[in-house]
């Protein structure tokens, strides 16, 4: 695989982010925090009545980018930050650009920039990550 700075890696998209899902991921983190699963409750009636949907979750849609485009062991580091709300019923695509290429270790490491993207311009979670190229 030949990567360049300046290079667009492939988008991973979920189409609707879902409150099952929501509901699920609370249970396995036993978070009983009601923005997540309870549309009535305060914080999600301020989005509309649409529940907020987890950090983690919201972070697992780039990891799966990252994963589909170098495999499930490429991750070697990542830092991410949580602007904005990912909601209920959003559209979020996962996107990503190079910004650095190195040899290290017999290993080629790539640096990029990646996002959540509701719609253009508008990034709830942002972050870089390094990927290991697979050989």
């Amino acid at each position: 695989m030949k990567v360049e700075v300046g290079d667009q890696i492939p988008e991973w998209v979920m189409e609707r982010v879902q409150i099952e899902r929501m509901r699920t991921m609370a249970a396995i983190l036993r978070d009983p925090n009601p923005v997540h699963w309870d549309v009535t409750s305060e914080l999600p009636q301020r989005f509309g009545g649409r529940t907020i949907n987890q950090g983690p979750l919201g972070l697992s849609y780039m990891i799966n980018m990252l994963h589909e485009w170098t495999g499930p062991t490429s991750v070697r580091h990542i830092n991410v930050r949580f602007p904005k709300a990912v909601l209920m019923n959003d559209h979020i695509t996962a996107r990503g650009q190079v910004t650095g290429v190195r040899e290290e270790g017999g290993e080629t490491l790539v640096d990029l920039d990646m996002w959540l993207e509701r719609e253009p311009g508008d990034k709830p979670l942002v972050g870089e990550a390094t990927v290991v190229l697979p050989r």
